[in-house]
């Protein structure tokens, strides 16, 4: 049974981040945020996990900078605003660059790897989805220069793709993933918030559907994933597949919102930036079939008897085959953007 302080720290972050993106004033978006921190930092300290206390230590430290930083803009933003300033001043990219930091994009994705390395799935998945979508809301509504949000997207899948290739930690791998991710979604913000919230629920479906089976094996690194479902074989090569859906591959859902993202910025001129975002891509597409690709053609010993317990649910499976086969439907979603 879940402790009643979960369930309160748990309430607090879901509507901490429903007062941010709600707020009519920076201020307000700034106390949902502190509502937000101080509600998850609990969560995070756990007795089963002697890495926690060094990641919730990590996470809140850089996230109170971000928020105290994000104070002093506003702050120094209102101060100038009677001078007759324009909005693409200093202030305003010093809002992107904190929002920026709170996200966990590149060049300020230092934290992010190090951060949920230390924790367990459940709370790599609420970092690597919910947390992002208050500073990417607000990110939304000061985005009024897009050539030097460009330069952060081109740069988040970069180097999320170089750091992502040496890595045999899985909840490094997924933070570098999301950093890629969330370079595509910085693309849509330019153009529409309908788009950013379809790719952002694309996006959780997949990492959802990995992280539960992550979770429920306890698997955290590459050589660990030679004992999932070793009397399985099916169900082994299905999952593999999502990796290749959160890769973009065509036959899988993953595809679909980064095709309505390369149609929406080819639409709208920027299609430089989506040759750059579509090639750099191919990056991350490498790992993620190396990881795939190692589990079927290494030869390697697998655990019969450990894990042989450990069933999956039935509505684990419909979820699974629901996320890898569900790209017909969503032809009719671009009237809906």
């Amino acid at each position: 049974m879940m402790n009643f302080y979960k369930i309160l720290f748990i309430s607090i972050l879901f509507s901490s981040t429903m007062i941010s993106i709600s707020a009519l004033s920076w201020f307000t978006a700034w106390v949902g945020l502190e509502m937000n921190l101080l509600a998850i930092i609990p969560l995070m300290k756990t007795s089963l996990n002697k890495f926690s206390a060094e990641a919730s230590i990590k996470y809140f430290i850089i996230q109170a900078m971000a928020s105290s930083s994000l104070l002093f803009t506003v702050i120094l933003h209102s101060s100038i605003s009677f001078l007759n300033f324009s909005i693409l001043t200093l202030p305003s990219l010093m809002l992107d660059l904190t929002l920026i930091l709170k996200m966990g994009a590149s060049p300020l994705h230092f934290w992010l790897p190090e951060v949920v390395s230390g924790l367990n799935w459940s709370l790599v998945f609420t970092i690597l989805t919910w947390q992002k979508i208050a500073p990417m809301i607000l990110l939304s509504y000061c985005l009024t220069t897009p050539p030097f949000m460009a330069f952060f997207i081109i740069l988040s899948s970069l180097s999320s793709g170089i750091s992502g290739l040496n890595q045999v930690c899985l909840r490094k791998i997924m933070a570098f993933s999301s950093i890629n991710h969330m370079s595509w979604m910085l693309a849509t913000l330019l153009e529409s918030l309908n788009l950013w919230l379809f790719y952002f629920l694309i996006y959780t479906a997949m990492n959802m559907n990995i992280t539960l089976m992550f979770h429920k094996f306890s698997l955290f690194y590459i050589n660990q994933l030679n004992k999932l479902t070793p009397l399985n074989k099916m169900l082994k090569f299905f999952f593999m597949l999502n990796f290749l859906s959160l890769g973009g591959l065509p036959p899988f859902i993953g595809f679909f919102p980064k095709w309505l993202t390369i149609n929406f910025l080819i639409n709208s001129s920027f299609s430089v930036l989506s040759l750059i975002l579509v090639t750099l891509t191919l990056l991350t597409l490498f790992f993620y079939t190396r990881l795939t690709l190692s589990i079927f053609t290494l030869n390697s010993s697998e655990s019969l008897i450990k894990l042989q317990t450990k069933i999956l649910s039935s509505w684990q499976y419909s979820f699974g085959f629901l996320i890898l086969l569900s790209l017909p439907l969503c032809f009719f979603m671009p009237s809906i953007i």
